[in-house]
Order: structure tokens, then C-alpha cells, then sequence
């Protein structure tokens, strides 16, 4: 049965004359396959995501990635509505942002002390104040196309955006060791702070692991010249690794970021960081009316223990395996050659020798008529909610999917 979306398009036509460009940021229709996507959600539960129209899909996104045990996590769901039902917006914080902050210390390596906010810019943006409070510098450096979210001086786009936002920035190349040298030469003692995510994981590109080189070339520059190193784990936090994704790759980081995975969707996040730190974190105005709000923060410690106690970024990380693996296969089974980038449990996979896109945006719509929401130009997400039989029936789908890709994709050649 072929998959329609007449509700969606209506419903993005609603919104387009009251909301600029109807649906903006990431969610955005032109950001997948205009036409070929769902653009409005109806529900999900465990890895099952539903759309406005019904059709039902096994959702490797994730909600982007927030969503790190499944949707409607029963125990999480009772844990917000257990703190939700004496209230969740006060005038001050709850004992909750204590517990919170306890765990986070207790949870993350390196980390002495944790603040809240409510999304991954919040965090980013205020760990490079805190690291130019400390050290009295301003520059901060960056890996060119690295995403740390939509303020100005990171934001992966220039409306409203002026050169004096981006005075202070220096970029540099991801996993080069030349670029990075040439940085600390020129501003070594003007450099507040380096900001780099655990992987490099452009959209639009492949994923790429740090070298061993590269982070030891980032650590000991930071360590030699009193340059503060962030570490925006905003995207990979918990997934990679239980007490931070710092810990896989070898990361010394002072401040750490976090947000996506931190309470199974609820909105959340944090920045952790050294003792040495905490004077400057203290000085750096940080706040906001829903910043405290309890419901969240209950779900954050219900899912940092089920995470605990399940080993779920284990657990995820053999099922993100199985299925890279199960993909390759059924490329090489349909004379379809893939390749894969990223940590098993954010991989990317896409139709290799196709430096336009076409042939991964036709695939990933396929893989929509399938039953599989696989996004064509992001990182994908896996969560605990997709065990070893939800991985079967997704390789099974997308076998079906390949399948048609290379009937029409034999189709098109023939007629050009």
C-alpha cells in the first residue's frame, strides 16, 4: 500500500500562512525529501512513530535523538507525572535540580558541579562565556561545519547575522593536525576556548571519527596553553558512552554539554564542568522561567538510572552493529554498494559514489513507503527500544526497499 500524505500537506499549508516557512530549523520539509516525508507527527511509542496521515514508520531519528529508551517510556512517563502532579514551574528550583546535579557529578567523568537549561544552545553558548570569564580571553575556536546550535556566533546560517557576531570565532579542520597547528600558533594566547564534538557529524556530509592524533593534539594544546576545552556532547551524550562520550574517544575536556538523550524527550539540558571552573560558572548569568521545572528533571534522573541499570549505550551499540552490518550485506546481496560512518549507535549510511545526494535522497524515500523513517542527509539514532527482532524486521524492510531503489534506479539508466 503506497504511503500518502495528503494530511500532512494540508496541514503544512495551514501553517505556512500563519508560521514563517511553515515548518522551520531541522524539521523543516526541505531538509529530508520534499514531497516524499511526512512533515506533521500524530504519535509514537517505543521505536514506532506515526504520522498525521497513519502511516506508521520504525524511526531511526529518534526525535533527532532525544528519544534514548523508546517513546512513552513507561517509568519515565510516571516519574514527570509523579513530580508533574504538585507541580512543575515555581518560583525557585526544586529539591529535583539538586538530585539532578548530584547524579550528573556522580555520572559524568571529570564533571564537579552541573546547571540546567532547556536546550543544547543554551549550554554551548554559555560554556564559552564561562570558559572567556576564566581565562579573560575572547577568541573561541570551532571545527568548520561542526554544529553547536543557532546563536550567532555558531548558527549554520547568516540571516540576522552580523560580522561582529562572528569576530571572535576561528575555525579550523576537523582531524587536521596541520590546520590545528597553524591555529595555535596564530592565537594560542588569545584562545579562551577550543569546542569540538565527540565525532565530526556534518549534515549533508559523512560522519568521521577523531584520530588518536587529533585528540592528543587537542588535549595537549588546551593543557599547554591554559585554553579552556569544551566538549559538546549535546548530540552524543550517554549514547556513546555511560559516563560521557569523552570516555571512548579520550577527550580532557573542562566543560562538558548535554541535552538530546539527557531525559528520554523531555525538555532538558545541561552543562558540566571541573572545579576549577566553578567561580567563573558562578559569575556567568544563567537562568530562565521554565529553566527549573520539575517534570523534566524527574525524567532526566529516571533516565540516567535506567540507563544505568539496563547498560543501554551497551545495548545500543550491538543493535546499532547488527543493523550497519545487515545493511552492507544487503548492498553487496543487490549490486548496491554502501558505506558507513559514525558509532553504531548514530550511524550514517548512505549509497556510496554519490556525491549528489539523488540516489540517497531516492533510497531514503523508499525506505518511507518501507516503513522506515531513515533521513537522507543526518545521522541516524538508535535507542533502546529497538531490540534484536525490531533490527530484523527493519533489515527485512529495507531489503524490500533496496530492491525497488535498484529496479528504478536500473529503470532511470536505461532511459538517459
Amino acid at each position: 500500500m503506497t504511503k500518502t500524505f495528503s494530511k500532512s500537506r494540508a496541514l503544512f499549508e495551514r501553517a505556512s500562512a500563519v508560521i514563517p516557512g511553515g515548518i522551520y530549523g531541522h524539521a523543516s520539509p526541505a531538509v529530508t525529501v520534499p514531497g516524499a516525508f511526512p512533515y506533521f507527527a500524530q504519535s509514537a511509542e517505543g521505536c514506532r512513530y506515526t504520522d498525521v496521515d497513519g502511516n506508521q514508520y520504525i524511526d531511526f531519528m529518534c526525535g533527532y535523538g532525544p528519544i534514548f529508551l523508546g517513546y512513552k517510556h513507561p517509568e519515565v512517563d510516571a516519574a514527570a507525572a509523579e513530580a508533574q502532579a504538585t507541580g512543575d514551574c515555581f518560583n525557585h528550583p526544586t529539591e529535583y535540580s539538586v538530585r539532578l546535579a548530584e547524579k550528573l557529578v556522580e555520572t559524568i567523568d571529570g564533571a564537579d558541579w552541573a546547571v540546567f537549561g532547556k536546550n543544547g544552545s543554551d549550554m554551548t553558548s554559555w560554556a564559552i562565556r564561562v570558559a572567556r570569564e576564566h581565562t579573560g580571553r575572547k577568541r573561541v575556536a570551532k571545527v568548520t561545519h561542526a554544529y553547536h546550535g543557532i546563536d550567532p556566533w555558531c548558527v549554520p546560517g547568516y540571516g540576522g547575522v552580523i560580522l561582529e557576531d562572528r569576530s571572535q570565532i576561528d575555525n579550523f579542520y576537523w582531524n587536521d593536525l596541520e590546520s590545528l597547528e597553524k591555529l595555535i600558533a596564530r592565537s594560542a594566547s588569545s584562545l579562551a576556548a577550543i569546542i569540538i564534538t565527540p565525532f565530526h557529524h556534518p549534515a549533508f556530509d559523512d560522519s568521521v571519527l577523531p584520530t588518536e592524533a587529533f585528540v592528543k593534539a587537542i588535549n595537549q594544546a588546551c593543557e599547554a596553553h591554559g585554553i579552556i576545552l569544551i566538549l559538546d556532547d549535546v548530540r552524543g551524550g550517554f549514547r556513546l558512552h555511560p559516563h560521557g562520550s569523552h570516555c571512548r574517544y579520550g577527550w580532557q575536556p573542562d566543560l562538558m554539554c548535554y541535552s538530546k538523550a539527557l531525559a528520554n524527550g523531555y525538555p532538558i539540558s545541561s552543562c558540566a564542568g571541573a572545579k576549577a571552573l566553578k567561580i567563573a560558572a558562578s559569575k556567568t548569568f544563567l537562568t530562565g522561567s521554565f529553566w527549573n521545572a520539575a517534570a523534566p528533571m524527574a525524567a532526566a534522573l529516571k533516565t540516567l538510572e535506567i540507563a544505568e541499570r539496563d547498560k543501554v549505550a551497551d545495548q545500543i551499540e550491538i543493535q546499532g552493529k547488527r543493523l550497519i552490518d545487515g545493511m552492507l550485506k544487503i548492498g553487496e546481496q543487490h549490486g548496491t554498494p554502501l558505506q558507513v560512518s559514525g558509532p553504531p549507535a548514530m550511524p550514517y549510511v548512505r549509497v556510496a559514489n554519490d556525491p549528489s545526494f539523488r540516489k540517497q535522497q531516492a533510497l531514503c524515500s523508499e525506505a518511507i513507503q518501507n516503513g522506515l523513517y531513515l533521513h537522507p542527509h543526518h545521522n541516524w539514532f538508535l535507542s533502546a527500544a529497538h531490540t534484536a527482532d525490531v533490527i530484523d524486521e527493519s533489515l527485512g524492510r529495507f531489503s524490500q526497499c533496496l530492491g525497488t531503489f535498484c529496479q528504478n534506479h536500473s529503470k532511470t539508466a536505461a532511459t538517459t
